[in-house]
C-alpha cells in the first residue's frame, strides 16, 4: 500500500495542464487501480486481501470466453438486451435543431441500467463461491437489480438504504423485499446514499467472506473497472445502432452523473472518437453553489478520498464530507467515479449541471411529448439535451442515455402535478 499512499500525497502529480493528460483517458487503470492520480485502494487492512482476491478473480474471468458467453446470455434472455435507440420525433420537431434520440435503458428488466452491472458481478461472485451478497442503494434501482440477481443465483442478499431514500423510493423497497432481499434501514447522517455506502462497507468489513456488489463506478479497485466494463454494453450498442440507422456516430452523447456508472458505460466506447462530444450532467439541486444545495461533485469538488478511492469529492476546508442535495435519490452522492475525474481533467468530457426544477421540467416535457416517463436521474441529462438541441443543426443528433424509468419517482413528483 506504500505506493498508493505516495500517489495520494500529491493527487495531481501525474497531470500537466487542464486538457492535457500524462495518462491517456479511456484505458484501464494501472496495477494499483489508478486512473492517472485517481482511484486506488484506500481501505482498512482487513479488506485489502479481500479486494486483492476480487481483483485477481476479475482479471482471471474478464476475458474468459465461458464467462462472457454466460454474461451475454443473461443480458439478452434475462434483461432483454439490446435496448432500443428511440428517435423522439415530436420532441425534436418542437425544439428545432438537432434530433434527440433516447437509449432506452428504462426498457431493461426492472427498469434501469443497473441490471447490466449486477448480472456481471453476480456471475463473478458465483465463480468465487460466494453465498451472501451485500449491496447499497440510493434510488433503489441498484438494490432491486442486486436483489433480482441474488434471487436468480440463489444467494442471500442484504441491501443497505438510507431512511430518507426508503421514504422517497418506497415502491423499490417493496420490490426488493418481494424478491427475498433484506433491506437494512440506515439512520445516520442525511440518511441517504453516502450513509448507505458507509453501512454496506462496514457490513462487508465485518463479513469479508461475503461479496460486496457495488452499484456505481466508484469505490476501491477493482470496482470502477468492473462496473465500467459491465456497463459499457450501453455505449457499444449505441455505437452499433447509430451506424446502422444513421451511418455515422452521434454528434453528442449525454448522460447524468452521480457516481457515474450509466455515464461511463455510455462514454467509454467513444473516448477515442474525438468527433463525438461527451457531456455528463450533474445534479445542480436548488441552483446555488452553497454547501448542501447540490451534489455537483465535478463542478464544486476537490480531490480527496471517500469510500476507499481518490477522486473529486465535495468536502469542506477541514476535509469533512459535505451534505448534498438532489431531487433525485440516485444522484445525491458527494463523490464521483475516478475515471470521470480523469476525463474531466483531460477535458475529454464536459461536466455541467441541471437543477431540480430543470430536471422536473424535462421529466414532464418528455412524458407529454413522447409518452415516455423518465427517471428523475435521467431527466437531468435530458434537461441539458433540451437546451442544446435548438442551437444545433438539423442534420446533427444527440443521444441521451435514458438510464431508468420514472414510475419509482411518481409519489415524489405529486406536488408538481397540475390539479
Amino acid at each position: 500500500m506504500s505506493a498508493v499512499a505516495s500517489k495520494l500525497s500529491d493527487p495531481l502529480s501525474s497531470l500537466s495542464v487542464p486538457g492535457q493528460c500524462a495518462v491517456l483517458p479511456g484505458k484501464d487503470p494501472d496495477a494499483q487501480g489508478f486512473f492517472g492520480p485517481y482511484g486506488g485502494m484506500f481501505v482498512p487492512p482487513a479488506l485489502a486481501p479481500v479486494l486483492e482476491e476480487l481483483a485477481a478473480a476479475y482479471l482471471k474471468y474478464r476475458n474468459d470466453p465461458e464467462f462472457l458467453q454466460e454474461f451475454s446470455y443473461y443480458l439478452s434472455h434475462y434483461s432483454c438486451r439490446p435496448t432500443p435507440l428511440f428517435r423522439c420525433d415530436n420532441l425534436s420537431r418542437s425544439l428545432g435543431g438537432a434530433v434527440i434520440y433516447l437509449k432506452r435503458e428504462d426498457l431493461n428488466h426492472l427498469g434501469a441500467h443497473k441490471i447490466n452491472n449486477t448480472l456481471g458481478q453476480i456471475l463473478l461472485a458465483k465463480r468465487m463461491n460466494k453465498k451472501r451478497i451485500i449491496a447499497e442503494t440510493g434510488a433503489g434501482s441498484h438494490g432491486v437489480a442486486a436483489a433480482a440477481a441474488a434471487a436468480l443465483m440463489n444467494m442471500e442478499c442484504t441491501v443497505y438504504m438510507g431512511e430518507e431514500d426508503m421514504r422517497r423510493q418506497a415502491p423499490n423497497v417493496q420490490r426488493m423485499r418481494m424478491m427475498g432481499a433484506t433491506v437494512a434501514c440506515v439512520t445516520d447522517g442525511q440518511r441517504t446514499l453516502k450513509e448507505a455506502v458507509d453501512a454496506a462497507i462496514g457490513a462487508w468489513a465485518a463479513d469479508p467472506s461475503s461479496f460486496y456488489l457495488l452499484g456505481s463506478a466508484v469505490g476501491p479497485h477493482p470496482y470502477p473497472l468492473m462496473v465500467r466494463d459491465f456497463q459499457s454494453v450501453i455505449g457499444k450498442e449505441i455505437r452499433q445502432q447509430c451506424l446502422e440507422e444513421k451511418g455515422r456516430l452521434p454528434d453528442v452523447c449525454v448522460a447524468c452523473v452521480g457516481g457515474g456508472s450509466n455515464a461511463i458505460g455510455m462514454f467509454h466506447p467513444f473516448i477515442e472518437e474525438s468527433a463525438v462530444r461527451l457531456v455528463g450532467v450533474e445534479p445542480g439541486g436548488r441552483g446555488s453553489g452553497k454547501i448542501g444545495d447540490h451534489a455537483a461533485t465535478m463542478t464544486y469538488g476537490v480531490p480527496g478520498v471517500v469510500h476507499g478511492f481518490n477522486s473529486y469529492v465535495l468536502q469542506d476546508e477541514k476535509g469533512e464530507i459535505c451534505p448534498v442535495h438532489s431531487i433525485s435519490a440516485g444522484l445525491d452522492y458527494p463523490g464521483v467515479g475516478p475515471e470521470h475525474a480523469l476525463l474531466k481533467d483531460c477535458g475529454r468530457v464536459e461536466y455541467v449541471t441541471a437543477t431540480d426544477k430543470e430536471a422536473v421540467d424535462a421529466f414532464f416535457t418528455l412524458s407529454r411529448a413522447e409518452g415516455v416517463i423518465p427517471a428523475l436521474e435521467s431527466a437531468h441529462a435530458l434537461a441539458h439535451a433540451l437546451s442544446m438541441a435548438p442551437a444545433m443543426h438539423k442534420d446533427q443528433f444527440i443521444v441521451v442515455n435514458l438510464s431508468g424509468r420514472g414510475d419509482k419517482d411518481l409519489a415524489q413528483l405529486e406536488e408538481y402535478f397540475p390539479a
